[in-house]
């Protein structure tokens, strides 16, 4: 997933950033209320960790202008209060989760998986086509049971795939998923990675389809 954490405790900053990139995320970081708000308003994100307390403008206003914008990305909303008021403050607001500060980082990281799985329709961590199987919780992909040992951005991009199966994503779509912002992603690059995923998944149902001018639509072979 692509996800933009936003929160202005430098060191519980980068500590969640290294965390969700360690799992395989896409993360960016933000540490200014208003300028996430900008930011919200023009990128897509799969999933949004919001800060209350910050500058210029809170995580519950943030919040706020998301939903009111019709932005339904989910949000996990991190505050250092443990006031059941703020819980359902944050709640009616439109948050998905809720986490108090201090938290276990393994925690943060299941509830993490918990909100990609139900911003991608599932309620399991596998997907099962067949011979392939993909395993969200490990990251792995297997063929007749074998591992297929795919390569980082490999992996991202399977997991875009796999949460827009039958959908047309553009190379820019794909792109915006697969690379932060101080990555300065390159089509070209995105192409050659779908080569690559698409070469592995020769043997196996699912198939990446080109559709010309568009970009590009991932589907299950029945046949």
């Amino acid at each position: 997933m692509r996800i933009l954490v936003v929160e202005d405790n430098q060191d519980l900053a980068e500590t969640i950033v290294e965390r969700l990139q360690d799992e395989g995320h896409v993360v960016d970081l933000e540490t200014n209320g208003e300028t996430a708000d900008l930011l919200l308003k023009h990128a897509q994100f799969d999933l949004v960790i919001l800060d209350v307390n910050l500058p210029d403008k809170s995580g519950f206003e943030i919040l706020k202008s998301m939903r009111a914008g019709q932005v339904d990305i989910p949000v996990l909303v991190l505050t250092a209060r443990s006031q059941i008021e703020d819980r359902v403050l944050g709640l009616d607001a439109g948050a998905d989760d809720f986490m108090v500060k201090p938290f276990d980082f393994r925690e943060l990281g299941a509830r993490v998986r918990v909100l990609g799985r139900r911003s991608a329709g599932t309620a399991i961590n596998e997907f099962v086509a067949d011979n392939f199987t993909y395993d969200r919780l490990a990251r792995r992909a297997y063929v007749n049971g074998k591992d297929m040992d795919l390569k980082n951005k490999e992996v991202q991009l399977m997991e875009i795939f796999l949460s827009h199966l039958g959908s047309v994503l553009s190379k820019e779509d794909v792109a915006d998923k697969l690379y932060t912002y101080e990555e300065a992603p390159s089509l070209n690059a995105v192409e050659q990675h779908v080569t690559r995923l698409r070469k592995k998944l020769e043997d196996t149902p699912l198939i990446i389809k080109t559709v010309r001018g568009l970009g590009y639509m991932v589907y299950v072979n029945e046949h």
